[in-house]
């Protein structure tokens, strides 16, 4: 049998298999060599050479294609060929039919639904002890300062993101759970033993210690739905992100009874001994997916040299400003202009219930429609929101503005991150691009309640605050605008 190579070079996505016979001189395969030849000039052996004498392992041929196996066989058939294309074609389908949920992916969903719930609705349930703060427990201060615990409690997990977001992609998934989880319980458990007119207490608890756990936590339990999901990635986040929804109602309310009833110490332990069950459950049912290999890290560089990119960390930047105010505030607004007592209790628990359609729907609707357009809209709405509180004057009004407000910033936040994975060019740039837009808007969570706060005074001027507020999301619309507008010329 004749001695035959097979030489392998990438011309296109497929590879090509070429059998030569260096004793053999038939004409197709001369050509063959002819051809090449004309092609690659300065890569492979001179024309002037008989294919009888050319050697495939020619020094200058390996530059060109390392890729040279040397095998005792006869031309492989076509249809072999084919079949062993039809056979990789098929596993990559079922390996993308497996990335689609299943029994894992589903219990991943539900296990980090019940830590968000547990945590995130305990952060996101700022605005009850914000007004119980300015009236009971810290009157000492002003609503400026007590503001300060609330917005380092919401910046954390924006800023921690970098931190948590690399750890998570070098497979330390259940150990910063672990960690945030047990950081977060303990200091709120902590929190109920904080005194009186202490206010340092009540900071190192609520706002450097919960935020601390809820950094460590959120970034991870948002991306590992990216292990189970592919093609309904975006609607799996978004029934993950109603786990904030859901927690962020129930704990208000409990609050709200809880506290008159039995006091501030014990009603925050009684969350506490919510929050640590279902953050144990929520553990031991999310699982990771495989390990990926390693791959060269991203160029952070260019990151800030994609404009569109750029327009997107200043909108989310001046976002976050102003589209956390009437969360943080409305409740003490309704108390302080006697609109239902009752009733005021429950507006927290309203705007975050209503919440969850706005992500369910705004995800469903980004993996149709490009998710660009709408975060102008949704943008705008949150903005329109914030400006109605103005109107705020019996329980009719209040009902109505919640409602829309929490369907608008729950859509705001949700379109946020979708919007952040598309301007991506790979997925291996999804988690670094998020990363540091966070990072940059954790800024705007910080001072934003304090400014409002500042703005609001003790003789409670709302009309500076909301203007503040509605005004700077305005601003952040116009940046999405600026975005999108560049997005589709990019694409055209």
């Amino acid at each position: 049998m004749a001695t035959s190579y097979e030489l392998q070079y990438p011309v296109t996505q497929a590879t090509v298999t070429t059998a030569f016979d260096p004793n053999s001189t038939h004409t197709s395969q001369k050509d063959d060599i002819n051809r090449t030849q004309s092609l690659h000039p300065n890569r492979l052996p001179s024309s002037k050479h008989h294919p009888s004498d050319y050697n495939p392992y020619d020094e200058r041929w390996l530059s060109y294609n390392p890729h040279v196996e040397r095998r005792s066989s006869s031309t492989p058939d076509v249809r072999e060929t084919v079949a062993d294309l039809s056979r990789e074609k098929l596993s990559v389908e079922n390996t993308r039919t497996e990335a689609e949920g299943g029994v894992r992916g589903w219990m991943t969903i539900a296990g980090g639904w019940l830590v968000l719930f547990a945590t995130f609705g305990t952060v996101y349930s700022f605005g009850v002890y914000e007004e119980f703060y300015v009236f009971r427990y810290l009157p000492n201060h002003t609503s400026s300062s007590i503001a300060w615990i609330g917005s380092f409690q919401l910046m954390m997990p924006y800023l921690l993101g970098i931190v948590s977001g690399k750890l998570f992609d070098n497979g330390y998934f259940h150990h910063l759970e672990i960690v945030g989880g047990l950081l977060f319980t303990f200091s709120l458990f902590m929190l109920s033993l904080a005194k009186p007119l202490q206010y340092y207490q009540i900071f190192l608890s609520q706002g450097l210690g919960m935020g601390i756990g809820a950094g460590l936590i959120f970034v991870p339990t948002i991306s590992v739905t990216s292990h189970h999901f592919a093609k309904r990635r975006a609607l799996a986040m978004g029934i993950l992100l109603t786990g904030i929804s859901a927690g962020s109602t129930i704990f208000p309310i409990m609050l709200n009874h809880l506290i008159p009833k039995i006091g501030f110490g014990p009603a925050v332990r009684a969350s506490g001994y919510i929050v640590l069950p279902f953050s144990i459950v929520g553990n031991l049912l999310m699982r990771t997916g495989p390990l990926r290999s390693k791959r060269a890290p991203p160029d952070l560089k260019s990151f800030f040299r994609d404009v569109p990119y750029l327009w997107a960390i200043l909108g989310s930047l001046l976002s976050t400003f102003g589209v956390y105010m009437p969360l943080i505030y409305v409740q003490l607004y309704a108390v302080q202009h006697s609109v239902g007592a009752n009733l005021a209790f429950y507006s927290i628990a309203i705007m975050n219930g209503t919440s969850a359609f706005g992500r369910v729907a705004a995800n469903y609707l980004a993996d149709i429609y490009s998710p660009f357009g709408l975060q102008v809209f949704c943008t705008l709405g949150t903005a329109a929101t914030i400006w109605a509180v103005l109107g705020i004057h019996d329980s009719g009004s209040l009902i109505v503005v919640s409602i829309f407000y929490g369907i608008f910033s729950g859509a705001w936040l949700a379109l946020s991150l979708a919007c952040l994975a598309s301007l991506a060019r790979t997925p291996d740039e999804v988690g670094a691009r998020a990363g540091i837009a966070l990072a940059f808007a954790s800024f705007g969570s910080l001072g934003a309640a304090p400014i409002q706060g500042a703005l609001l005074t003790r003789h409670f001027h709302w009309v500076r605050a909301v203007t503040f507020a509605a005004t700077i999301v305005m601003a952040s619309a116009v940046c999405f605008v600026f975005m999108t507008i560049l997005i589709r010329r990019r694409s055209s």
